[in-house]
C-alpha cells in the first residue's frame, strides 16, 4: 500500500515540511492497519520542530501525536471496520500507519473523526490531571493557564461539568472565548496573581501550568492549603536557545523541593506517558480515560474546539496556521 506522509527534516520552518510516498511494509505481529481520518497538530509538535521536545527522535521523522481512524486490518474481525484513536508521539501525520492493535480505543458513533481528534491527547492530559492527580472536589476553584488552548479549553469543559469553578488566563482576543467555555477569564498580560487572589482570596485548589519559567512560583503560591500543581510544559522556552532539557530538570527539580518541604500543597510534572513501564496498566488507564472523555462529548457536556480542518499534504500552511497564535482549539489534518 502507498502512504501518503509529512516528513520534519530538520530544524526548518513550517514551509520546510516535505510531503512524501512510500510502500507501508506488512504488519507485525498484534498490529493493525489504520486508514487516518483525522491527525492534529499540538504544541508538541511544534516543539518538535524547533527540536524543543524534551525526548523527540533525530531528524527526519514524521511528526503527529495521535490520530482516529478506521481499521482496516487486524487478526481480530471484530476491529476491521471500527473506528479508533490511539496516541502515537510520532508518526501520525500519515494516510495510513501500523498500530498495535492493544493501543486503539473506540470512537463512539456520536463524534465526527476531527471532533474525536481534538479530544484524544488533549483529552487525556485533562482528564488525568484532574481527576487523578489534582482531584479537586465539586465546588472547588482552579487555576487554567492557556484556557484557550488545545489542553487548557478542554480543561476547563472537564472541570465544569464537574462542578469546579476555573478561571482561566488567555490573551486578551481568547477572553470571551474563555468567558463561553463557563471560566472567569483574565488576561494573562496583566496582574494575574493579583486578579487570581482576588477571585479566590484563600488560594486555589489546582493550578495547570504548561508555560514553566519564573511564572511556576508565582503558581506554587497561589495554591490554597491541601492544593495541587500540575505542570505539564515549558512553553516559557520554546523560542530560547539551547538545549530544552536542562530547562525541564531545573522545573522538575524545583516541584521535587517544594514537596519535600512541609507546606501542605502538592507539585508535580505530568507526562501523558509516565507510567508506561507498565505497559498493561497504562493501556488500560488511557482507554478508560479516553472513554470516559469521549462520553462526555457525546453527552454534550464537552464541545471540541476545532480551529480548523486541513489536507494533510497542506501540513506546512496548518502548522503556520496553529503557531500564529490567531486560533482557538486545535488544527486537524485530514488525510
Amino acid at each position: 500500500m502507498n502512504v501518503t506522509e509529512i516528513v520534519l527534516p530538520g530544524l526548518v520552518a513550517p514551509a520546510g515540511l516535505r510531503v512524501e510516498h512510500r510502500e507501508l511494509p506488512p504488519l507485525g505481529a498484534g498490529e493493525a492497519l489504520i486508514r487516518v481520518e483525522a491527525t492534529g497538530i499540538s504544541f508538541a509538535e511544534q516543539q518538535m520542530r524547533r527540536g524543543k521536545y524534551y525526548d523527540q527522535p533525530p531528524f527526519p521523522f514524521v511528526p503527529g501525536y495521535d490520530v482516529v481512524g478506521t481499521v482496516l486490518e487486524a487478526a481480530d474481525p471484530a476491529l476491521i471496520g471500527r473506528r479508533v484513536a490511539a496516541m502515537t508521539k510520532i508518526g501520525g501525520w500519515r494516510s495510513h500507519l501500523a498500530l498495535p492493535a492493544a493501543d486503539l480505543v473506540p470512537v463512539p458513533d456520536g463524534l465526527d473523526a476531527a471532533e474525536a481528534e481534538t479530544f484524544v491527547v488533549n483529552g487525556i492530559t485533562a482528564y488525568q490531571m484532574l481527576h487523578r492527580w489534582a482531584k479537586v472536589r465539586p465546588g472547588g476553584t482552579i487555576l487554567v493557564h492557556g484556557a484557550s488552548g488545545g489542553v487548557g479549553t478542554t480543561l476547563v469543559q472537564l472541570a465544569r461539568a464537574a462542578g469546579i469553578k476555573v478561571i482561566g488566563t488567555a490573551s486578551a482576543r481568547n477572553l470571551d472565548v474563555v468567558t463561553a467555555l463557563g471560566a472567569t477569564a483574565v488576561d494573562y498580560r496583566g496582574d494575574v496573581p493579583a486578579r487570581v487572589r482576588a477571585l479566590a482570596p484563600g488560594g486555589v485548589d489546582a493550578v495547570f501550568d504548561h508555560v514553566g519559567g519564573p511564572g511556576i512560583v508565582d503558581s506554587f503560591r497561589l495554591l490554597a492549603p491541601g492544593g495541587a500543581l500540575l505542570a505539564y510544559g515549558s512553553a516559557s522556552t520554546v523560542n530560547a536557545g539551547g538545549n530544552p532539557k536542562p530547562a525541564v530538570f531545573k522545573l522538575v527539580a524545583r516541584l521535587l523541593w517544594w514537596n519535600a518541604l512541609p507546606n501542605r500543597r502538592r507539585a508535580h510534572f505530568y507526562n501523558v506517558w509516565g507510567g508506561k513501564r507498565n505497559l498493561a496498566r497504562f493501556r488500560a488507564r488511557l482507554a478508560e480515560d479516553l472513554t470516559a472523555v469521549f462520553e462526555l462529548a457525546v453527552q454534550g457536556q464537552l464541545k471540541a474546539q476545532v480551529a480548523a480542518r486541513m489536507p494533510l499534504t497542506e501540513a506546512a500552511k496548518a502548522l503556520a496556521l496553529a503557531e500564529s497564535g490567531t486560533v482557538t482549539g486545535k488544527v486537524v489534518l485530514v488525510p
